[in-house]
C-alpha cells in the first residue's frame, strides 16, 4: 500500500469518493445483509470458532458449495461468491452480505437458496441458528471471540466507551438494506428520511425481548445495545438535519469521529484515540508524518456505525434480525419508500418538520416500547401503518412482477400482519415464554430456529 506524496489525501478527495457512489435511476440495485446467532443443538451453548462441531467447519463446508475462503493467517474468517460475501461478526454471529440486485424477488431467491444451504450442513454438523436479534440465554464470557484481528482492537476499545458495545459486538443481530441514489442532494434527502424512520423501523422489527434466560425489559434488546455504544460514531446524525448537509458534512463527522486502526502490511495497528483528521494532518501518533490514501478512507468509513451510514450507497441499520419473510420485507419497505418518487415525497412531507431532538428521543424511546412508544400527539404504531401504506402504494406502482405475476409488495406481508395486530415479533415470543413454555427459555432455540 503507497502513502508516498502522490497517494496522499486531500480534504477535497473525501466528499467525492461518495459522490462516485452517484449512478441514475436505472442503474439502482438493492443489497441485503443479515446475520444468525448460532448455537450448538445438544447443549444450546454458542458455537466454537474450532472443532469438530463449528464455525470454522461450517465454513469449510460451505466453502465446498461454490464459495471462495477468504484467510486470515491460518484461520478462514468469511467467504465470497461474486458480488456476495458471507462474514463472521465478533461472537460467531454467521453474516450474509446480498449481491446487489435489482429487484426484491431476486434478493428473497438468493436469501431461500442461502438459508437452504446453511440449514443442510447446520443439520449434518448438530447446530442451529436464531430468528432471534439478541442471545437469549448466554452472557458475554459465555460466548468464542472470532479470530479476526480487528476485533482484538475493538473488544479492547469497547468498553471505554460505553457499556454495552461487548454485548453489542458478541449477542446482537440485524437485517440491513443497501440502497443507491442519484445525486447529492438525492442522497441528502434520503438520509434525512431514513434517520427520521429508523425508530419506527425499530419498533416494527422488535424481535429481542429476552437476556440471560428471562425476559429484559426491552422488545429491542439489541437497539437498547446501541443506545450505550461509543456515541461518537453511532446514531442519528444531527448534520443531517441541517439544510446544506451533503457530502462534505458527512466528510467532517467522519474526520472527527474516533479511529480504530490502520492496516499497513496486512497487520492492523491500534489508532484507537486518533481521528481521521489527525492522520490527513501527518499527526497520527502511531505513524508520525505518514499520511493516509484512500484505502484507510474507506477502512475508517466502514468502523463508523450511524443508523443510517453512508458509503457509496446508504445503510438501513436500524431493524432487528428475524425470520425469513422479515428478512426479505425490509429491503422492500425500503425501496418503496424511497426508490418511488411520489413515495419518496410522501415520506418527507410526513417527517418534513421532525427535529433532531424529537428523533433522537424516539431513538431512545422505541427498544423498551416499540409500536406503543407515544410521538407527538399520536403513537409510533399509527406512524407505521402510514410508513407501510406509502411503501405499499411506492412497490405497486414500481410494479416489478415476479412469474406469478405478483409486485413487491407482497413482501410487506408479515410487516403489515404486525402493525395491524399492534404485536411485534418480541411480544409473540414473550407471550409463548409467559404461557405455553412455563418460562422455560429453552424452547426459544426451537420456536425460534432458521
Amino acid at each position: 500500500m503507497s502513502n508516498n506524496l502522490s497517494a496522499r489525501l486531500t480534504f477535497d478527495d473525501l466528499p467525492s469518493w461518495f459522490a462516485a457512489g452517484c449512478k441514475p435511476r436505472d442503474a439502482w440495485r438493492i443489497g441485503t445483509e443479515h446475520e444468525k446467532i448460532g448455537f450448538c443443538m445438544d447443549s444450546l451453548k454458542p458455537i466454537p470458532y474450532d472443532g469438530k462441531r463449528s464455525i470454522k467447519g461450517l465454513l469449510e463446508m460451505l466453502a465446498g458449495h461454490g464459495w471462495d475462503p477468504v484467510v486470515e493467517g491460518k484461520n478462514i474468517i468469511a467467504l465470497k461468491r461474486g458480488l456476495a460475501s458471507i462474514t463472521l461478526e465478533p461472537g460467531g454471529q454467521l453474516e450474509l452480505s446480498g449481491a446487489p440486485l435489482e429487484t426484491i424477488h431476486q434478493t428473497c431467491n438468493e436469501t431461500t437458496e442461502y438459508h437452504k444451504l446453511v440449514r443442510s450442513i447446520s443439520d449434518e454438523l448438530g447446530i442451529g441458528f436464531l430468528t432471534l436479534a439478541f442471545q437469549p440465554k448466554w452472557q458475554r464470557d459465555d460466548i468464542h471471540w472470532m479470530p479476526k484481528a480487528r476485533y482484538a482492537v475493538m473488544r479492547d476499545y469497547m468498553p471505554r466507551v460505553g457499556e454495552a458495545g461487548l454485548d453489542m459486538m458478541l449477542r446482537t443481530t440485524t437485517v440491513q438494506a443497501n440502497l443507491d441514489f442519484a445525486s447529492e442532494a438525492d442522497m441528502a434527502k434520503k438520509m434525512r428520511i431514513s434517520l427520521c424512520l429508523q425508530p419506527l423501523i425499530t419498533a416494527m422489527y422488535a424481535a429481542s425481548p429476552f437476556e440471560g434466560g428471562k425476559p429484559s425489559g426491552y422488545l429491542s434488546r439489541r437497539a437498547a445495545c446501541w443506545l450505550d455504544t461509543d456515541p461518537h460514531r453511532t446514531g442519528i446524525l444531527q448534520c443531517a438535519f441541517e439544510d446544506d448537509f451533503g457530502f462534505e458534512a458527512y466528510s467532517q463527522w467522519a474526520l472527527d469521529a474516533p479511529m480504530y486502526f490502520i492496516m499497513r502490511d496486512d497487520a492492523y495497528i491500534d489508532c484507537t484515540g486518533s481521528s481521521f483528521r489527525d492522520f490527513m494532518l501527518g499527526k497520527l501518533p502511531q505513524l508520525p508524518g505518514q499520511y493516509p490514501d484512500m484505502n484507510d478512507w474507506e477502512l475508517h468509513l466502514s468502523t463508523l456505525f450511524p443508523d443510517v451510514r453512508l458509503k457509496q450507497y446508504l445503510e438501513m441499520r436500524g431493524a432487528d434480525a428475524g425470520a425469513w419473510p422479515w428478512i426479505c420485507s425490509l429491503p422492500a419497505l425500503w425501496k418503496g419508500l424511497l426508490y418511488d418518487p411520489q413515495a419518496e415525497d410522501a415520506a418527507w412531507n410526513l417527517i418534513a418538520d421532525w427535529s433532531f431532538d424529537e428523533v433522537n428521543g424516539l431513538r431512545q424511546a422505541v427498544p423498551r416500547t416499540a409500536l406503543q412508544t407515544p410521538f407527538r400527539q399520536t403513537t409510533v404504531v399509527k406512524l407505521c401503518e402510514q410508513v407501510l401504506n406509502i411503501s405499499k402504494a411506492g412497490l405497486q406502482r414500481l410494479n416489478q412482477q415476479n412469474q406469478a405475476g405478483e409486485d413487491e409488495s407482497i413482501f410487506l406481508e408479515p410487516v403489515i400482519r404486525a402493525v395491524e395486530s399492534s404485536q411485534t415479533q418480541a411480544e409473540h415470543w414473550l407471550k409463548l415464554y409467559q404461557n405455553e413454555w412455563n418460562e422455560d427459555i429453552d424452547r426459544v432455540f426451537f420456536a425460534a430456529m432458521h
